[in-house]
């Protein structure tokens, strides 16, 4: 029996448009691709990210086009068969081989297997042709096809629903409408008797964690094999091999593994990751293998009854810890997926990684993604929340579509289970909030699922149906949640159970962002604020630079990179609400938006940090920001825009994730004298301080608090309030609660003092928090006549100071080389800040940007 082979069809590739009247084909610029890549490399369309040439494009996506390649003929020796691999295809394809119809797919998510022995050529040479149809345009026949199904959907239009696709590419309210074709994952030949169809590892850690069961699983296909080995490695050394006997189908064996290296979130340990791999051996020959990395843990969503509060809590814990999860949302890194490198991913998740996040949430209206962002996930300690794709609308359940999507899961089940980092899959992204939205039919109480096929919210089938027994067979260690938000049959919007999407800032009721600590839940997996890109992005976008005509925060270009509706308006409201400003210069009308982004954020991680109160009080377990990244150079919520370009909310959330950090809280309490004066009344003005200890040590520190005079600069108060306080491990604890300090009463002065409180373990300063009068609006900033910004003789820090207190003082520097540790940071007399820099020399310049300089 010989060893299988893969060979590669990714040469001679060539497209042309199918419905255009003497179109040649032209050689495709990378291989997988989609049609947009492809005609850009030749230049036959404009960059879609530039200016408003989005609008230029959009025939791309309700044109057919074809792929062809040709590949030299490959022996298929006696009992062995050849079979076509397809890893994706975007989205309707016909696929021809020599003249010969094999496939005819309609799921971009679902990778295709088939068996072309008969229809391969025993010499010369084999022609593949790959037809894509437009999925927009399929997308509304099937609507018009289904006449009797509610269709509707928030951003992109119906025929999306119809069409198992990435959601995003029908456009999104952060996403331009660009609707791709083509083969977007790789392609090969494999000539094989038998083969490894599938290798499952599934480890149970015991709750002790001296000791772990893997189970190891290996599919086989074809022939009856004699053997399969299996072993198992971790950093090059043997932990444990056994061979079994095997025929056609499933050879499995189970280890015990004592004192197993445990695979850890980051920061709490490390992430070791065993290699398993399984051989078919026949007479001594190596037939096949297949290797995957596993990393042993044992996580669970913690979902149990609280003290003092109502409702149950909803944390994750990994290896008996505990974990606040602060992290982000994720969206597909570009429109055009194939140009995403492997590097790129690994560059994404390393920035989430040293900005103090734990988890990264893959949005449902994305793709399943790349192994290379799992792997990263693995690599740096990153917990993983998987949606299944389903977005923002009323799905709907003809039958051959269900059984498409139950294949769809079962495929991307198996290809992603092995990864450590995924803690958690759940059924969509807010289709309940919508069905709620809509007053569709549903009765949690109804646990006949025929039932619910029969409703207009039909997709309740999908979710608790499908998606969940898949889970349930193929990752059942691995917790299931039917939708984000859920909360098992609640009001999508009821705090007090399982996660919620925390909308009522930027959308909705439109909050104030101060006021999140009455807006929390237990477990916040969507909220946000808007903030434009890096002015380098901005330029980047604009047709002509920085010597563009509409350069300017109003342009209709600028607009045109903002897709949320109402957008102009919002950002316009919390930036009046809160702070001076104006829309000249863009730079420092792109720093306004920033900083507003940055304390809105901050806000909601400082106070719903300070919900995590120890065992039997996780009143918030963790928040997801809405989001991370960026799919174009574009103004939207994201915190690093689509060049990895860190906004400065991005350090905001780093300092309020960090293992030590302290928080403030301002309150006015007003107390009149009687029920009806207008004038006896006692107004005071407290502070509320807190800390927060992540890290699994308890800590002794004493916390100072100092004050300062907005308008003079003056130190009004300097205290140590509290001494030797134990911060227990892993929860915040309330410290202190005073009265803002002034000098004189009844003078208003609490409007015009900025507190600073510390905390201090043997003498060294672990954390900082700066709390001002809010809203900043209505200070009296000064500017400073002594600001020093000055870069350290080594180039490795930049150390600050000023003699008056200072708002937000951002460090920018136009080399992209040069990186920053931390950024926006408050100012006050008699100290230094100094932050950390990498990539700096004799040549940097490095200039500030702060509140009110202008």
């Amino acid at each position: 029996m010989a060893p299988r082979v893969v060979i590669p069809i990714d040469k001679n590739w060539e497209f042309k448009q199918v419905d255009k009247e003497f179109a040649k084909f032209l050689p495709v610029g990378q291989f997988p691709t989609n049609v947009h890549l492809d005609l850009l490399h030749h230049s036959l369309i404009p960059d879609p990210f530039i200016g408003k040439n989005e609008l230029d494009v959009q025939w791309v996506g309700e044109a057919k086009w074809v792929y062809r390649t040709s590949f030299a003929a490959a022996e298929v020796a006696g009992g062995a068969k050849a079979i076509l691999a397809f890893d994706g295809l975007d989205t309707f394809a016909t696929v021809v081989l020599n003249g010969t119809t094999i496939l005819e797919s309609d799921n971009m998510f679902i990778p295709e297997r088939i068996d072309v022995t008969s229809v391969l050529k025993k010499e010369g040479d084999n022609e593949l042709v790959i037809t894509f149809d437009s999925a927009y345009l399929r997308g509304w026949e099937l609507v018009e096809k289904h006449p009797n199904h509610k269709w509707g959907c928030w951003n992109g239009d119906s025929s999306r629903l119809a069409v198992r696709k990435a959601q995003y590419h029908w456009g999104w309210d952060w996403g331009p409408a660009l609707n791709t074709c083509g083969p977007w994952r790789p392609i090969n030949l494999e000539i094989y008797e038998t083969r490894l169809a599938d290798l499952s590892c599934e480890s149970v850690v015991d709750k002790s964690l001296s000791s772990a069961e893997v189970k190891v699983t290996a599919n086989v296909e074809g022939k009856a094999a004699g053997k399969v080995r299996f072993d198992i490695s971790l950093e090059g050394e043997q932990v444990a091999s056994e061979t079994v006997d095997s025929s056609a189908g499933d050879a499995s064996v189970s280890f015990k593994i004592d004192s197993p290296s445990l695979w850890y979130p980051i920061r709490y340990g490390k992430q070791p990751l065993y290699q398993v791999t399984a051989t078919i051996l026949e007479g001594g020959e190596q037939i096949d293998t297949v290797t995957k990395k596993v990393g042993l843990r044992r996580a669970e969503l913690v979902q149990r009854p609280l003290k003092d509060q109502p409702g149950t809590s909803f944390f994750f814990q990994v290896n008996n810890i505990p974990l606040y999860c602060g992290g982000s949302d994720w969206i597909p890194a570009d429109n055009f997926v194939p140009r995403i490198s492997r590097q790129k991913y690994f560059d994404w998740v390393k920035l989430v990684a040293e900005g103090n996040q734990f988890m990264i949430r893959v949005w449902g209206g994305g793709i399943y993604e790349e192994q290379a962002f799992y792997d990263a996930c693995d690599e740096y300690g990153i917990l993983v929340w998987q949606d299944f794709m389903f977005g923002c609308g009323n799905y709907p359940v003809w039958p051959e579509l269900l059984e498409s999507i139950k294949r769809e899961a079962h495929e991307n089940v198996k290809l992603l289970r092995h990864h450590p980092s995924i803690v958690i899959w759940a059924g969509n992204n807010e289709d309940y909030q919508y069905q709620e939205s809509e007053n569709l039919t549903y009765d949690y109480e109804d646990k006949n699922p025929d039932n619910w096929l029969k409703t207009d919210f039909p997709a309740r089938y999908i979710y608790e149906k499908i998606l969940s027994d898949v889970c349930e067979e193929l990752i059942p260690s691995v917790q299931y949640h039917p939708g984000s938000p859920w909360g098992a049959g609640r009001d999508t919007h009821d705090a007090t159970v399982g996660d919620i999407h925390q909308w009522n800032v930027w959308h909705g009721t439109q909050e104030k962002y101060q006021n999140f600590d009455k807006l929390g839940g237990r477990f916040v997996s969507e909220f946000g604020m808007e903030a434009f890109p890096s002015v380098k992005t901005i330029d980047a976008f604009l047709p002509l630079g920085k010597d563009d005509p509409d350069r300017y925060a109003q342009s209709s270009t600028v607009d045109f990179h903002n897709k949320a509706d109402g957008h102009e308006r919002r950002i316009a409201l919390y930036l009046v609400e809160n702070m001076r400003y104006a829309p000249d210069p863009l730079e420092q009308f792109v720093y306004s938006t920033q900083l507003m982004q940055a304390e809105c954020l901050a806000s909601a991680y400082r106070l719903w940090k300070r919900e995590w109160k120890g065992p039997g009080r996780e009143y918030c377990g963790g928040a997801l920001v809405w989001q991370i990244n960026d799919c174009w150079p574009v103004t939207s919520w994201s915190i690093a825009d689509y060049y990895l370009r860190p906004k400065l909310a991005y350090f905001t959330v780093k300092r309020e994730m960090a293992p030590i950090s302290i928080g403030i809280t301002r309150r006015e309490h007003r107390h009149p004298k009687d029920k009806y004066t207008r004038v006896n009344i006692d107004v005071k003005t407290q502070i509320e301080v807190w800390g927060s200890n992540l890290t699994l040590e308890d800590l002794t520190v004493d916390c100072v608090v100092r004050a300062f005079d907005v308008e003079t600069g003056e130190q009004t108060f300097w205290e140590t309030v509290a001494e030797k306080l134990v911060l227990s491990e892993n929860r915040s604890t309330e410290i202190a609660a005073l009265n803002v300090p002034v000098v004189q009463q009844n003078k208003n002065e609490e409007a015009r003092t900025v507190v600073v409180a510390y905390l201090v373990q043997d003498g060294k300063q672990i954390a900082r928090y700066v709390n001002w009068p809010e809203p900043l609006k209505y200070l009296h900033l000064q500017k400073p006549t002594d600001l020093k910004v000055e870069l350290t003789s080594d180039f490795t820090a930049v150390r600050i100071s000023s003699q008056v207190p200072i708002k937000g003082l951002a460090l920018e520097c136009e080399d992209d080389a040069v990186k920053f540790d931390d950024n926006l940071v408050d100012i006050v007399p008699n100290e230094v800040v100094t932050i950390g820099v990498s990539g700096a020399s004799e040549t940097t310049k490095i200039e500030s940007r702060y509140l009110g300089m202008l």
